[in-house]
């Protein structure tokens, strides 16, 4: 675990964090030191800015887990930017419900958000900081005289980490405002159409794909943006690639996935206690799992501590009888649950069935009621030798936001859809490591299905659905889809979330987004 001081750039201050992201270990920022050209004067000083563009991604603001939160109208734990993800990629879908009394929360399972919704909001804004940010380092150090060995690599790394923010832009949200390290600071941004920002995606990620400064799969250390990162967005971007612009790529999809496999990833098979080599996946220490985490968001209960990232998912999923020790928290906020149609895809022998049901029911009769739903055990602050994390009251456990798992996966689909490309052995080594039978053949619905019990709570439950037509539409419901316990299809344009009010009223250059 390291201790890091940053500034973040794009508000010319200075502020003090701690947190552990990779081997970032640097030097304290002088507080008086609280403008670009002033802070920005050796190695520690750069290395410093460049860890707060990546605890941009795990914390809501400069001090402790809700201090001087950085996103406004909502506490520091409601606009964390995973907690903001979780919300827009789960909350919606058959996965996963809440249910709170917060402002708009259940709207999301309603699929009735509106234009003003405050969490909408804070997502979008939560993304855009973390664009800003990025350009704001790219600009200074490359306008910079001051020489450091690495200093090409950082460059090359906040241009991923912009990526992957402009990613969740393009996933979310569509046609965004866009700005890049050239664009005047203080202006207000054009407004980009989704299938220009694909192509500006496309070849950014190719060119850091091929950038011999940006380092090699695992070259710079442990949750870092590295090449295995860049491909793994890349692959992404072409899977959603119909969805994005009209256009399937799942050709070119697949031969990015065929590079990322062999990278020297694989999945994690081999347990060091009494959990599964899955569960170890998400567990306090589940920083070991280098073989099969790609990049993952650091938490950790000392010094990066949040009420979003996996400190919501498992404080959120624990309530009414279960026993908060057995997941390595003080107690819980009893909100998060799946439905009976998700949990309905898992049988009894999958080592993935990660679900507590001996006191809940099984059906969603009551939203707002904890018990209604079985609710979720996959993340916990427990270590794979069955100790807890440091803190009961924080978590130690990362985010694992891309994994190997998922580029095997993502190998089936595209080869179910035609490309060239081993989908079926893939596919079926995810099922082997769950304790699942191999399939002699792959189908689109298998596919689906697979992907919801592998990566559920991952974030990609949303983005999987509109590719598969499911999302919107009659052809599969889930209770409270549409606002009614039975489920019922909702407006197609729902496959997109509206551009914010308050954003769209202080930029007069953007466009509404179809339906709303």
């Amino acid at each position: 675990m390291k201790t890091i001081k940053y500034i973040f750039g794009i508000l010319a201050i200075s502020a003090a964090l701690t947190s552990c992201i990779g081997d970032l270990n640097v030097t304290p920022i002088d507080p008086n030191a609280n403008t670009a050209d002033k802070a920005l004067v050796d190695e520690a000083s750069f290395t410093s800015f460049l860890a707060g563009v990546y605890t941009g991604f795990a914390t809501s603001g400069y001090y402790g887990a809700n201090g001087s939160a950085s996103i406004s109208g909502l506490d520091g734990g409601a606009s964390q930017y995973i907690r903001g993800l979780y919300h827009h990629s789960e909350l919606t879908t058959d996965e996963s419900v809440c249910g709170w009394n917060d402002q708009t929360i259940k709207n999301f399972h309603y699929m009735n958000w509106t234009t003003d919704d405050t969490f909408i909001y804070a997502f979008y804004s939560r993304i855009f900081m973390q664009v800003s940010a990025a350009n704001e380092f790219i600009r200074e150090a490359q306008a910079s005289s001051v020489s450091f060995p690495n200093k090409e690599e950082f460059i090359a790394e906040a241009r991923v980490l912009r990526a992957l923010a402009y990613y969740h832009a393009i996933d979310n949200f569509g046609n965004v405002p866009f700005a890049d390290e050239t664009s005047v600071v203080g202006a207000f941004p054009d407004q980009i159409n989704r299938a220009d920002l694909f192509n500006w995606l496309e070849k950014e990620l190719s060119d850091l794909i091929n950038n011999s400064a940006l380092a090699a799969p695992r070259g710079n250390g442990y949750a870092r943006a590295d090449k295995g990162v860049a491909k793994f967005l890349l692959a992404k971007l072409y899977l959603n690639a119909q969805v994005y612009t009209g256009t399937a790529m799942y050709d070119k999809c697949a031969q990015v996935l065929s590079s990322l496999m062999g990278d020297g990833y694989k999945l994690h098979t081999t347990s060091s206690g009494d959990f599964s080599p899955y569960q170890e996946l998400f567990l306090a220490d589940n920083d070991r799992c280098t073989d099969e985490i790609i990049f993952a968001i650091e938490q950790d209960g000392v010094n990066t501590t949040s009420y979003g990232a996996t400190n919501y998912l498992i404080f959120a999923s624990t309530g009414g009888e279960m026993d908060p020790a057995a997941l390595g928290i003080s107690s819980g906020w009893g909100g998060l649950r799946t439905t009976p149609e998700f949990y309905d895809k898992f049988s009894s022998a999958d080592a993935r069935n990660l679900f507590y049901t001996a006191t809940q029911q099984k059906s969603i009769d009551d939203i707002g009621e904890f018990t209604n739903g079985y609710a979720f055990m996959k993340f916990r602050n427990i270590k794979s030798d069955g100790t807890p994390g440091q803190e009961l009251g924080f978590v130690d456990t990362d985010f694992p936001m891309m994994r190997y798992a998922d580029v095997l996966l993502m190998a089936a689909e595209c080869a179910a859809r035609g490309a060239s490309i081993d989908g079926l052995s893939a596919f079926n080594q995810v099922r082997e490591r769950a304790g699942m039978p191999a399939v002699n053949a792959l189908t689109l619905n298998e596919i689906i299905d697979e992907r919801g019990r592998e990566l559920y709570q991952e974030c990609w439950r949303r983005s999987d659905l509109i590719r598969f037509g499911l999302f919107t539409s009659s052809d599969y419901v889930w209770q409270w889809k549409g606002g009614v316990q039975g489920g019922t299809a909702v407006d197609s344009y729902r496959a997109l979330f509206p551009i914010p009010d308050s954003d769209r009223l202080a930029n007069t250059k953007l466009t509404q987004n179809q339906g709303y």
